[in-house]
């Protein structure tokens, strides 16, 4: 009997360790962003917070602001005060529609990116 419950057993236990590896190993995902995507905002200056499910490394992170004319600026991070978020202010935006670029490390050592838009009037 303890043969047979072990053969059932032990599958779904090594299934459950590796299940949980995969959860603590996933790559960063942004969960919160602000402004939200496709927001209007007011300018001239915007705080830009960007949350994700994990830790990422704020040394090796970048966030690019592509502005209404398609050129690229490169945002300052500011000091972490929390691994999942990263903070940027964006000054002297005019009316018209940007896009956040944005490229994480995570703590799983892989780089994530992603870009959402919103609008200043």
């Amino acid at each position: 009997m303890k043969t047979c419950l072990r053969s059932i057993f032990a599958p779904a236990i090594m299934l459950a360790l590796i299940a949980g590896q995969s959860v603590l190993h996933a790559h960063a995902i942004l969960v919160e962003a602000v402004p939200a995507q496709d927001a209007t905002v007011k300018g001239p200056d915007v705080a830009i917070q960007l949350k994700f499910n994990s830790r990422v490394d704020g040394e090796r992170s970048r966030i690019y602001l592509v502005l209404p004319d398609k050129s690229v600026r490169t945002l300052s991070l500011e000091k972490q005060e929390s691994l999942e978020v990263l903070h940027a202010q964006a000054s002297g935006l005019t009316s018209g529609s940007y896009r956040i670029r944005w490229q994480v490390l995570a703590a799983d050592g892989h780089i994530t990116r992603g870009e959402y838009v919103f609008t200043v009037k």
